[in-house]
């Protein structure tokens, strides 16, 4: 038996008032007390089942035939990486767009929108099935509502953030936003970020980007997030510019 199921004393009630508290704000295990020498058998369970979610994204694709993104009716480019296996072992692959992606964005994207927003898996398929169909909705409405323009949205299987450079030079819009799938943690495994950039082109590099990250239940909920990347947006789009100089704006 650990020392937290023991019968309450002074000291236990402590212990359990801090792992209440901390449980509240963050999902890191902390306070989690122990069987002996040993974890509790449901921290050690609990544990092993948030590794193998994270592999599981990591080893998923994405699935536009999966029920949030067949409403969606998107269609589909790939960078140079020509399968998963290459694209995780190969990032500078999933940074490019190769003649065949070009071609079908010359066909079938938008051009010079006031706002982009392209899908794509990164690390995690399972965030862009779970997060980016309603912040891209959301995304949308907001759009209409501050009378921006709106590029056709898309998927970029195999990607990795650099890839903006390519789909700004194709598509040209004032601000381009990559929805993306995280590198899965034991927090969760379905956790996107949304990375924004000025006219993204060739030799833009991450200083040249902002970020909103941690979108999910459990971290930024998608209609805060939605808010947070068109407050951000506007900010790009009032100076011209993206990148380590620009500020996160109130959203208010």
């Amino acid at each position: 038996m650990s020392d937290l199921e023991a019968a309450p004393t002074a000291d236990t009630t402590s212990w359990l008032e801090l792992r209440r508290a901390a449980a509240a704000v963050t999902p890191a295990r902390l306070f989690l007390g122990a069987a002996g020498l040993s974890h509790r058998s449901t921290d050690a369970l609990t544990l092993r089942a948030d590794h193998a979610a994270a592999r599981d994204a990591v080893a998923a694709e994405v699935d536009l035939y999966h029920p949030t993104l067949a409403p969606l009716g998107l269609f589909e480019v790939c960078t140079e990486a020509p399968d998963h296996s290459t694209h995780l072992r190969r990032p500078d692959l999933g940074r490019r767009l190769g003649p065949a992606a070009l071609a079908r964005l010359a066909e079938e994207a938008t051009r010079g929108a006031d706002l982009q927003v392209v899908l794509g898996d990164g690390l995690s398929a399972a965030a862009l099935h779970a997060q980016a169909p309603a912040l891209l909705r959301a995304l949308e409405r907001l759009a209409a509502d501050w009378g921006w323009t709106w590029g056709r949205p898309f998927v970029v299987r195999h990607c990795r953030v650099g890839v903006l450079n390519d789909i700004g030079a194709a598509t040209d819009p004032r601000v381009a936003v990559l929805l993306v799938g995280e590198r899965p943690g034991l927090a969760t495994a379905e956790s996107l970020s949304a990375y924004m950039a000025w006219r993204p082109r060739p030799g833009c590099t991450d200083a040249d980007r902002n970020l909103v990250s941690n979108i999910h239940d459990r971290g930024t909920p998608v209609a805060a997030a939605a808010l947070r990347v068109m407050a951000f947006a506007a900010a790009i789009v009032a100076v011209g510019r993206s990148g380590s100089s620009v500020k996160e704006p109130d959203p208010a």
